[in-house]
């Protein structure tokens, strides 16, 4: 089974959709679209990635259908409820004398760096932020989901692996968003989201392929065989956009 997810164009948070850039971008990704083998394709509910699909989508003369789980990932963090994470998270607004609520993926690196227990499949489950947020109900959620959308497909979730009553190699194509995309392979390969979401850059119409090895007969894993591919964007001319990044230097006017 091979899964595809396509990261949405530059995005207009404001206004959930795609910025001219974006749209740019996702006409460009749409020229790619017959050699990517989309196969069945899904999309998030949000503005912004079905926009994204909609290029892909008439280019093929394919539809999509909408899956709710796959909306970015709606985690969220009260820092009211810890001291601590005021450091985790240090440029919070403040309004009212209240903090307000924060992504839990926007955490500054010396914080995560100092926390080990963000770092282990299981231990960021018991962290500070786990306490003081929904992250774990929300993950949870979603890799039910996820687990439920793979074993309609013939592979049902046993441990670490799967188990394959079916075997498959149809292709299927998410068009989604950077969070949830993180936490989907965070549960495909076992490790932490905090992971991903701090040291993988899927920019704006990024491509992330994963296929099934069945090196073993019955017993399924998931191999990326590539992450955050923009090759659509250089071929066509188009700078990747920022939206994905921090920052290279802290004297810079870039996003910090």
């Amino acid at each position: 089974m091979r899964i595809l997810m396509i990261r949405h164009g530059d995005p207009d948070y404001e206004h959930d959709t795609l910025t001219e850039k974006g749209h740019r971008e996702a006409a460009l990704l749409a020229e790619t679209a017959d050699r990517l083998g989309l196969g069945t394709c899904y999309m998030s509910p949000l503005g912004r990635a079905q926009h994204t699909a909609a290029y892909s989508l008439n280019k093929t003369g394919k539809t999509a259908r909408v899956l709710d789980w796959l909306r970015e990932f709606p985690a969220f963090v009260d820092i009211n409820r810890s001291e601590e994470l005021r450091l985790a998270y240090p440029d919070t607004t403040v309004e009212n004398g209240r903090y307000e609520s924060r992504i839990v993926w926007d955490m500054v690196p010396s914080y995560l760096s100092a926390h080990p227990e963000y770092w282990t499949v299981d231990g960021w489950r018991n962290s500070e932020v786990a306490r003081c947020g929904d992250v774990t109900r929300v993950y949870d959620s979603l890799v039910k989901n996820l687990d439920g959308f793979l074993a309609e497909a013939g592979y049902v979730r046993e441990g670490g692996h799967y188990r394959v009553e079916k075997e498959s190699s149809e292709t299927v194509t998410f068009f989604c968003h950077f969070g949830v995309t993180c936490a989907i392979l965070s549960h495909l390969w076992n490790v932490s989201p905090f992971i991903l979401w701090h040291t993988a850059a899927l920019a704006p119409t990024s491509v992330t392929e994963v296929v099934t090895e069945e090196r073993e007969q019955g017993i399924a894993c998931f191999r990326g065989l590539r992450t955050g591919d923009i090759s659509h964007l250089y071929a066509g001319g188009e700078e990747p956009s920022f939206a994905c990044r921090f920052c290279e230097t802290y004297s810079s006017s870039e996003r910090h």
